[in-house]
C-alpha cells in the first residue's frame, strides 16, 4: 500500500495524470517504483533521514534491508564505491582460494563489469581491488542495474556503499573526532603516587589495579591497539622509553593500514604516527610504562605494546578508515605475540568489511574489546555502536563514580559486557594518561578509555594464566566482575575487580 502511495505521487508530479478525457491504458500505468525515480539518486539529507529513521526504530541499520534505491543513491553519493561481500553465509575469510569461491567472485565480477560496460567503463576502471584473504572486493558503480543484478545472484552475502559517510554528511565529524593535542595539568586529588616516580589514576582503586600488581603486570603478552597510532613525542610510548622506571624487557611496535587519500586505487599507507592524539591516549591507557618522570602509568605496564594506526580519527566513516582498520585487524590476528586487541573507535552501524575481519582475529583467538560509544550529539542515543555489538567483541562503556550511572557521553544497552569507573560526579574530571608530547600530562573519558583499561586488565590476566584461551580469560573476567553471576541490561557484568581477577 505504502508503495502504490508513493507511486502514485510521483506519477502526479511528473504529469502522468492529467484532467484529459484520456484514458490510460493499464500497460501505461504499470511501472514499477525503481523505474520511475531510479535516474535521480537521493539527496544526502534524504539518505541520512532513512538512516536515522532505522536505527531509531530498530536500534541498528543494515544496508541488506535497504532497498536498490536507497543503496544505489548512497552509492552515488558515496563516491561510486561499492564493496561486495560473496561467499555462503558467514564465511567471511578463506585460507586458500578454493575452487567455489573462485567461481562465486568470478560470477559476480562478471554482473559488475557487463552491467557498468553500458556506461562505457571497461573493467580496469571499473575494478578496484580485491582482498587477499576476507571474502570480498571493490568496484566503481554508476547504474542501478548492477545492484540489482548483484542482488539476485547467489553466492553475494552483501554489497555496500563503502564511500558513503554518513558521520560525515551529518556534520559531526568536529565534534566527534576525539582528536586533540593539547595536554591538561592534571591535579593532584586525581592521583596517588607509586615508586620509582609515576602517577597512578584516581580511578584505579575502584578495579583494585594497584594491588593486581603484586601478582601480575602484563608481562608476556601483548596489546594491539587499533587506532589513530602512537605520537612520535611521546618518548615513553616509544622504543626509546617503553621500559622506563619500573617498566622492563618489554617493546614496543608501531605500524600504519590507514591510506590518507581520496583516490580509492591508493595503496600509499601514511604511516604509524598519531596525528589525532586518540591512539596515544589509549595506548598510554592500556600500557604507559610505570615511569619515573612524575607521569600517569598504564594498567599492564609491563605488556607489550602494539599500534596499528588504521584511522584518522574515532569514527570509521569512509572507504580509507574502514579498509585501514581490516587491515589492522587481519595483521594482528596473524601476529602470534598479540593476544588482546583494544578498540576505543566504532561507528553507528555495522560495516561488512570490518566485520569479516573482526570474525578474522577471533577466530584465530584475539580477544577484541570495543567501545560501547561516546558521543555529544547525534549519536547519542544510538545503543551500543559497531563493532561493540557484535558477538565476537568484548563490549565496554564508562560509568561515573556514583554507582551504575553513565559517564555524560557513554552509550549503555544489553551488549555491554563491562564497565569502567571513569569519571568523576562531583567535577565531571576524567581519567589521567600520557599526553601526546613529551613531559605532558592529559585527561581522557568516555567508552574508549574504558576500553583501554579493560584491555589492560585482559592482559593482566593472561600474563598470569598465559596457557589460558580467550574463553578462559573472559570468564575470569566476568567471575571477577562485580554484578556476577547476573547481567544487566545497561551495564553487563560491572566493574571488573582486577584483584581478584589474577588470584
Amino acid at each position: 500500500m505504502k508503495k502504490t502511495r508513493v507511486l502514485l505521487a510521483v506519477l502526479l508530479a511528473a504529469g502522468i495524470f492529467s484532467c484529459t478525457n484520456e484514458e490510460l491504458t493499464l500497460e501505461e500505468t504499470t511501472l514499477t517504483p525503481d523505474e520511475v525515480i531510479s535516474k535521480d539518486p537521493l539527496t544526502i539529507p534524504e539518505i541520512n533521514n532513512e538512516i536515522k529513521a532505522r536505527l531509531q526504530e530498530d536500534g541498528d541499520f543494515n544496508w541488506q534491508d535497504a532497498s536498490d534505491h536507497l543503496l544505489w543513491s548512497a552509492v552515488v553519493r558515496g563516491d561510486n564505491l561499492l564493496t561486495v561481500g560473496f561467499g555462503e553465509t558467514g564465511n567471511s575469510f578463506r585460507s586458500i582460494d578454493d575452487k567455489a569461491s573462485i567461481e562465486v567472485r568470478e560470477q559476480l565480477k562478471s554482473i559488475v563489469f557487463t552491467n557498468e560496460a553500458l556506461t562505457g567503463r571497461d573493467s580496469k576502471d571499473v575494478f578496484i581491488g580485491e582482498d587477499d584473504v576476507l571474502n570480498l572486493f571493490d568496484v566503481y558503480v554508476e547504474n542501478i542495474e548492477t545492484i540489482q543484478e548483484l542482488r539476485k545472484a547467489e553466492g553475494l552475502r552483501y554489497i555496500e556503499p563503502s564511500g558513503y559517510r554518513f558521520q560525515d554528511y551529518e556534520n559531526q565529524t568536529n565534534s566527534g573526532s576525539g582528536c586533540g593535542f593539547d595536554g591538561q595539568s592534571l591535579s593532584s586529588q586525581d592521583y596517588s603516587n607509586i615508586s620509582p616516580g609515576a602517577l597512578v589514576p584516581w580511578n584505579y582503586g575502584r578495579h583494585n589495579i594497584v594491588e593486581a600488581w603484586s601478582r601480575s603486570t602484563g608481562s608476556g603478552v601483548g596489546i594491539g591497539v587499533i587506532d589513530t597510532g602512537l605520537s612520535p613525542q611521546q618518548s615513553l610510548l616509544n622504543s626509546s622509553g617503553i621500559n622506563d622506571g619500573s617498566s622492563s624487557g618489554r617493546y614496543v611496535k608501531k605500524y600504519g593500514t590507514y591510506v590518507d587519500s581520496w583516490w580509492p586505487w591508493s595503496n600509499n599507507v601514511d604511516g604509524p604516527d598519531d596525528r589525532c592524539g586518540h591512539g596515544t591516549s589509549m595506548a598510554a591507557a592500556a600500557a604507559a610504562p610505570r615511569n619515573n618522570d612524575n607521569l600517569p602509568v598504564g594498567v599492564a605496564y609491563n605488556a607489550n605494546l602494539i599500534s596499528y594506526r588504521g584511522t584518522k580519527d574515532v569514527v570509521l566513516d569512509g572507504y580509507q578508515e574502514q579498509r585501514g582498520v581490516a587491515n589492522a585487524l587481519k595483521a594482528l590476528g596473524n601476529r602470534s605475540d598479540v593476544k588482546v586487541v583494544s578498540m576505543s573507535i566504532g561507528y553507528p552501524f555495522s560495516i561488512g568489511r570490518i566485520k569479516d575481519a573482526v570474525r578474522y582475529a577471533h577466530d584465530r583467538g584475539k580477544m577484541i574489546i570495543a567501545a560501547g560509544g561516546t558521543s555529544t550529539t547525534f549519536t547519542n542515543w544510538v545503543g551500543v555502536i559497531f563493532p561493540a555489538n557484535m558477538s565476537e567483541t568484548v563490549a565496554v562503556t564508562g560509568i561515573r563514580d556514583n554507582g551504575y550511572n553513565k559517564c555524560d557521553i557513554c552509550h549503555d544497552g544489553s551488549k555491554i559486557d563491562f564497565t569502567i569507573v571513569m569519571e568523576k560526579s562531583s567535577n565531571g574530571r576524567k581519567v589521567p594518561v600520557l599526553g601526546y608530547y613529551n613531559g605532558q600530562g592529559d585527561y581522557v573519558g568516555g567508552s574508549s578509555v574504558a576500553t583501554a583499561m579493560t584491555a589492560g586488565i585482559a592482559a593482566l590476566i593472561w600474563s598470569k594464566y598465559p596457557s589460558w584461551s580467550r574463553d578462559q580469560v573472559f570468564n575470569r573476567m566476568k567471575q571477577s566482575s562485580e554484578l556476577y553471576p547476573n547481567k544487566d541490561s545497561d551495564y553487563g557484568y560491572g566493574n571488573i575487580d582486577a584483584l581478584q581477577a589474577v588470584q
